[in-house]
């Protein structure tokens, strides 16, 4: 339920100390990123048209990218940095991509929306609404086959809740009894389109469980709580139950890092920014004497002394040859 820019929730158990700090330094590390590549796009460094940043929803990523494990698979959305980063994603090599250079992730090739890396278990950023998703549920029927216990996760906005496709793949998914999770980063707008404006019906949990997945909601603000949820499911998903989580968050900027979103008012996003879930997991965590400011500050220093290095490294990459252009684009293989 929807309270002044609030989602009621159940309470949680707290996670572990360190497992909270660790959330808290994820969550440092993709504002600062996101910052900095915001700050970078306005100065015309950045590779295409389009840039969307994450900041606001880093308590999603930052949950869901934790309560995973090493060799899980996952896809992303359009807006992807964050999830990427909470992955362990290089920064330096996620910043280069970004960047259009030859040292990135797929050699600029890629670019902001379209990064992956298949030893992350990245299998890649997709700008098409809702085209990740059956990608995701193929990752699932190979980790089904292939190596049990892996789930695999697919990211994406609520702007794909209205896509058929998603709705295949969660039929499909539970009929083969498929180890996927499918996580919904509802930020309420689709582009600049309101969530009420787009369904006849919110009732989003329930359509998930109708095709016989697990599904849960959480307020995508609060870290702690998205963990909490997260771990529950994908345990349940290693399974080989297929599960839906739809994480309520906001993004704080518009749909594109230029777009100014006048078709939010100014005292909803000012509401959403009272509720930022990086300073809220800070101050949880200085209240509950689970860190100092010191080590707060300390943390603070080294994710943006990555970001610099990671800026650094980009501007510095060499662009890819134009002989190139073509290369990576079809499998070369001998002729029989």
């Amino acid at each position: 339920m929807r309270v002044e820019g609030h989602i009621a929730m159940p309470q949680h158990t707290s996670p572990p100390p360190e497992t909270r700090v660790a959330l808290l330094r994820t969550m440092l590390r993709i504002r600062e990123t996101e910052e900095r590549i915001g700050a970078s796009h306005l100065r015309g460094l950045t590779a295409g048209s389009m840039l969307h940043l994450s900041i606001g929803e880093e308590a999603i990523a930052a949950g869901v990218g934790l309560a995973m494990r090493d060799g899980d698979l996952f896809t992303t959305h359009h807006r992807g940095h964050g999830i990427f980063i909470a992955r362990g994603a290089d920064l330096d090599r996620m910043m280069a991509e970004v960047f259009g250079k030859r040292d990135g992730y797929l050699q600029g090739k890629g670019g902001s929306m379209h990064i992956a890396d298949i030893a992350l278990g990245h299998m890649g950023a997709n700008a098409i609404v809702g085209a990740n998703i059956p990608i995701s549920v193929g990752g699932g029927l190979s980790a089904k086959a292939l190596t049990p216990g892996v789930v695999s996760v697919a990211f994406f906005g609520d702007g794909a809740l209205q896509q058929g496709v998603l709705y295949e793949s969660m039929n499909m998914a539970a009929l083969w009894h498929l180890p996927v999770a499918f996580v919904v980063v509802n930020n309420q707008y689709g582009m600049g389109t309101r969530l009420e404006r787009a369904s006849a019906s919110l009732r989003f949990v329930e359509r998930a469980e109708t095709f016989g997945l697990v599904a849960r909601e959480v307020d995508g603000m609060d870290v702690e709580a998205v963990y909490a949820v997260a771990q529950n499911l994908l345990e349940q998903a290693r399974g080989g139950q297929p599960v839906f989580l739809m994480a309520h968050g906001y993004r704080f900027y518009g749909h594109g890092r230029k777009d100014p979103s006048p078709y939010r008012s100014k005292e909803e996003e000012q509401a959403w920014r009272l509720r930022d879930p990086v300073e809220q997991q800070r101050v949880r965590l200085l209240e509950a004497g689970a860190l100092s400011e010191d080590a707060y500050e300390q943390m603070l220093r080294e994710a943006r002394e990555a970001c610099d290095k990671a800026v650094a490294f980009a501007t510095a990459s060499p662009e890819l040859p134009v002989e190139d252009l073509y290369t990576d684009v079809y499998v070369e293989q001998e002729a029989n």
